[in-house]
């Protein structure tokens, strides 16, 4: 899967068909490249699970099929820092801690003098 979506032309076509579902014809048409070497971009995402394809009458429509990317971003995931997130919660309560101690200081100030 990861040499299919390695190809920029089949990225496009993913994007393309990730909100609805197009023909070949409408895919090919958005693109500088043969009408032949778009229906190989599409049988190499189709093979490998990322599009699916429907026959309707005399066209067939191809649609994004995300599962496989689901496995994609979870093999990912271990790839991921895990720290960027808790850092920005750490700054915060940083700040907060700080907001409040100068909230606290003026008043102990009055009750020592």
């Amino acid at each position: 899967m990861a040499a299919a979506i390695s190809d920029p032309v089949r990225r496009q076509i993913m994007t393309m068909l990730n909100d609805r579902s197009m023909g070949a014809g409408a895919i090919a048409a958005r693109f500088e490249i043969s009408r032949p070497a778009v229906s190989r971009h599409l049988r190499v995402l189709r093979e490998c699970g990322l599009v699916v394809d429907e026959s309707r009458g005399r066209e067939r429509l191809y649609r994004l099929e995300k599962g496989p990317l689901a496995q994609l971003e979870m093999w990912l995931d271990q790839f991921r820092d895990p720290w960027p997130g808790r850092l920005d919660a750490l700054e915060t309560e940083v700040y907060r801690a700080r907001r409040d101690r100068r909230a606290i200081a003026p008043t102990h100030k009055e009750n020592t003098a």
